[in-house]
């Protein structure tokens, strides 16, 4: 047990969940007090395209599946760690911004002018996932930071077919939290910032204990 537990001991930072998951229950249990709209005039003109529920769903296994993936790289523990202050960081500050200022929105359509199998999903979606604490979007911060950690992962990064399907999914995902009358524009911008800002400080800051390895030159 003792073996196992230094070999598996970095699985402590996932005691994260024990304070986001309970303060996340705590913000949607305020879902029926009064909130701060979201919106600006390009919500309007995007349309509602339910097909995109099936990148936005995946979200749910692309993001775990990186940190899995970074989890087991034993021999390069730094990018899991690198990974996860990245992403506990950025889910943090959208607690305290959730808390300091409610926030939600008014996009999502009254009713869909057709039934399938992905307005089904999406009308499950509704009904378990309210439109507020919405800024900035966790799907679109998350979704980047699960594409910085492919890229700057010394054996995903060099895989142009890894690196380029991990883009793809990134970029649907993203787009689907618009698609899906999810999110407002303004929250999309804003996790875009923050996700800009984040990659400098995890990735490339000089005096950071998570500073990447500085790959050498091809050919070299």
């Amino acid at each position: 047990m003792k073996a196992f537990f230094q070999k598996y001991k970095h699985a402590l930072v996932f005691l994260y969940a024990l304070i986001y998951m309970p303060w996340f229950i705590w913000l949607e249990g305020r879902a029926n007090l009064p909130y701060h709209v979201i919106h600006v005039g390009l919500d309007d003109w995007i349309p509602f395209l339910e097909g995109f529920i099936v990148p936005y769903l995946l979200w749910f296994l692309y993001v775990p599946a990186v940190l899995i993936y970074l989890f087991f790289q034993l021999k390069n523990k730094r990018e899991f760690y690198q990974c996860c202050i990245f992403l506990f960081t950025g889910m943090t500050l959208f607690l305290m911004v959730s808390t300091i200022y409610p926030n939600g929105h008014l996009l999502r359509p009254a009713s869909f002018e057709r039934h399938n199998i992905f307005t089904f999903a999406i009308s499950v979606l509704y009904r378990t996932d309210t439109a507020t604490n919405i800024f900035p979007s966790l799907h679109v911060y998350n979704s980047l930071g699960a594409h910085i950690a492919i890229v700057n992962n010394q054996k995903l990064g060099q895989n142009k077919w890894i690196r380029g399907g991990s883009f793809l999914l990134m970029v649907s995902i993203i787009l689907s939290t618009m698609f899906l009358k999810q999110h407002s524009v303004l929250d999309v911008i804003a996790g875009i910032l923050l996700a800009i800002l984040m990659e400098q400080l995890v990735y490339h800051t000089e005096f950071s204990f998570a500073r990447s390895r500085r790959r050498k030159p091809v050919g070299a």
